[in-house]
This record gives C-alpha cells, structure tokens and sequence, in this order.
C-alpha cells in the first residue's frame, strides 16, 4: 500500500517478502528514484549485471621499494660520504699513502675496534683478552662469524656495522610510520644518519648493532609479535649493557597495549627473555674469569673508574672540570659533553611531551646512565642511541 509522506513523495510499504523479517516501516519512493533502484529496492536488471561485471578497483598498496628505497638511500649516501671525507682526513693529516686495499681498511682500525677485533680473535680466554671483559661479547662475536668466513676480521667488522646500519634506516622508517605520515618518517630517518656523531653507525663499533636490535624489538612489540620483541631485546642486552633499558620500556608498551584494549595476553611475559641478554653476560664473565661480575674490575681502566653516583653530582663536576682544560680541549671536550647532555635533557622531555610513553622511558633510562657515572665520558656517541631525538 503506498501512501503520500510530508514531502509529497509516495511511501512504500516494505513486508518480510523483502527480506525485512517482521518488520515493516515506510521508504520514500524518492529514496529508491535516486539511487536508480524498483520500488521493491533493488537496482534494474541490466545495472545488476553491469555491477558484478565491473571489477572493484584495487586498491593502491605501497611497494616494498617505497617503502625501503628512501631510507636505504639515505644510509648508503652517509655512508659513502663518511668513506669519502675519513679517507681525505687520513690523507691530509697523516704522511702515509693508500696503496692497496688493505690500507684502506687500515684507516679504520682505531680505538675501540682494536678491542672488538682482540676479542673476536682470542675471545676473553687469554690473559690479554681477559681484561677487556668490560666490552659485550655479540658484537666481536659477530665479526668473528663474518671475518672468518671471508678471512678478514676488520673487514667482517665493517660489514657487520654496515648491514647493521642499513638495518637501522629501515627499522626507524618503519617504526615511525606508526604514528606518523611517511614523509615525517623519513625525515627521522635523514636526521639520524646526519647526526654529529652518525658516523659510529658506519665503522667497527656497536652502535649500528645495538641500534638494529633495539629498533627491531620495539617494532616487533608495536606489532604484537612479543616473542621477537624478548628475542631481539636478550641480543640487544648482548649487545651493550644499556640493553636492560627495553626491560622497562617493553613493560610500559605493553601496560599501553593492555590499556588500549583491555585484554591480558599472555605473550606480554616474553619481554622478560631481554633479561637473558645480561644474563648470558655474566655467564660470560664467569666462564672467562671464574666471576660473573669481572667486568667491574676492568672499568677502572676501560671506563674511567665507571661507578654510579648521583646525576647532579656528576654533571656539578663535570662543569667543575671544564676550566682544567685548554680553550681548545675545553670546547671539544668536556663542554661538549655537557652540550649533549643538555641536548639528551631537552629531547627526553620532548618525548614524554609529544611521543609514547613507552619512547620516553627508553630515553630516560638512557640519558640517566650517561649522567650518572663517576666521570662523564662520550655522551655525544652515547646520544646516538636516543632514537626519538
């Protein structure tokens, strides 16, 4: 039965024959006129058939090359720049020359990789090795696997913190996508391959590394996959000890999951797998030297007599020490530190500000352990690792 509504426009009377199962109320005949539908609600034959022959248009997904190209480039271009201007620096500074290959690697083999390829060579069973237990063992365990297979260990190092660092641009890019627009994430990814002291990711150390590991395991938390996330995160405490820090952070994105939806899983208890990483550490330490805390016996030599202390009284002496120096060391020393110290200080306020909470507690549990130690030393390296900065 059709009647008229308020509109002039002539009701139909919909019954349970229409699929409206005891149910009826009236639909203005204009609803169907202009969706090109019958009375009885449904569009002509010949548009029907026309429907189901059209495909749906597929939707456009970004490619795996739009997705890694960008920060892959970034990565490879720092890196090419850094081989440029170290080896131009070397040539200026020092008489010697670059006749072969070997001489080129050579120009790398400084400082603490000198450590890594000690250790990748003998492990910590000699009396020589023994001492530098204060370094974790992942990384030279990882040149040893690369640089024995290739039969060079410098070059296995560099391969090693190469792949780690492309490693690095991808996982970043990634985990910034998840709460921001793509052209933001590449950015993050160009400011960490330009930061002052980007060029660790590049030569024998284990910042691109630990870097790989961590990023790795807060992208596999922010995807649910947990297991990975403990897996990644015991390598990262392998890694560097400041690999305890994700314990808390991956606790407090999970409390952030959980909040979000209310619902207990019982993969959160794969986060406590991180701890294993400074557990086999210690095993480490024991096996090498009969004590699972050796290693703090070394720092006296290895880190300047590292020992804990309150973060106000490290950076009190710290300024206090400034003036010790020349302009020159004082500049590039110790006020540099004190630079980037004030610059970690800025940027973790600014992540508990603007980013997760989970991001803030990385920050914070990181910039502490570079203020609190007896004598303040590499924080502009140390500040690599800070990610959301």
């Amino acid at each position: 039965m059709n009647v008229v509504g308020r509109h002039g426009w002539p009701l139909i009377c919909l019954s349970s024959q229409h699929g409206h199962r005891g149910r009826q109320g009236a639909i203005p005949l204009k609803y169907h006129v202009d969706r090109g539908m019958d009375v009885d609600g449904r569009r002509p034959v010949a548009d029907r058939s026309a429907s189901r022959a059209t495909p749906a248009e597929p939707t456009v997904r970004p490619t795996r090359r739009t997705l890694d190209g960008w920060p892959i480039s970034i990565a490879l271009a720092t890196k090419a720049l850094v081989l440029v201007i170290g080896t131009a620096s070397f040539l200026i500074r020092s008489d010697e020359g670059i006749d072969t290959f070997r001489d080129f690697l050579g120009i790398w083999e400084r400082w603490d990789t000198i450590v890594y390829l000690a250790i990748a060579r003998q492990g910590y069973d000699t009396d020589e090795t023994r001492r530098l237990l204060v370094f974790l063992p992942l990384f030279p365990w990882s040149i040893r696997l690369v640089g024995g297979i290739i039969g060079d260990y410098l070059l296995g190092a560099l391969i090693v913190s190469s792949l780690a660092s492309l490693a690095v641009a991808v996982l970043l890019d990634r985990l910034v996508r998840f709460d921001h627009p793509p052209e933001l994430a590449r950015r993050a990814v160009w400011f960490l391959f330009i930061f002052p002291t980007s060029y660790f990711l590049h030569v024998g150390y284990t910042e691109s590394l630990f870097l790989a590991l961590v990023l790795g395991s807060l992208l596999a938390a922010r995807r649910e996959y947990w297991l990975a996330a403990g897996l990644l995160g015991a390598l990262a405490g392998l890694t560097r000890l400041n690999g305890f820090v994700l314990i808390p952070t991956l606790l407090v994105e999970a409390l952030m999951q959980y909040r979000a939806t209310r619902r207990w899983r019982q993969e959160y208890l794969w986060i406590g797998l991180s701890g294993l990483g400074f557990a086999g550490y210690l095993l480490v330490n024991y096996l090498a030297a009969g004590d699972p805390f050796a290693f703090r016996e070394e720092q006296e030599t290895y880190a300047a007599g590292w020992t804990l202390v309150l973060p106000w009284d490290s950076i009190r002496d710290l300024i206090g020490s400034i003036g010790w120096y020349g302009l020159g060391d004082a500049v590039t020393g110790r006020a540099q530190e004190f630079v980037f110290i004030l610059l970690g200080l800025a940027g973790t306020i600014a992540t508990w500000m603007m980013l997760r909470p989970s991001y803030g507690v990385w920050m914070l549990g990181n910039w502490l352990l570079f203020v609190s130690t007896g004598y303040i030393l590499s924080v502009p390296r140390y500040s690599l690792v800070l990610f959301p900065l």
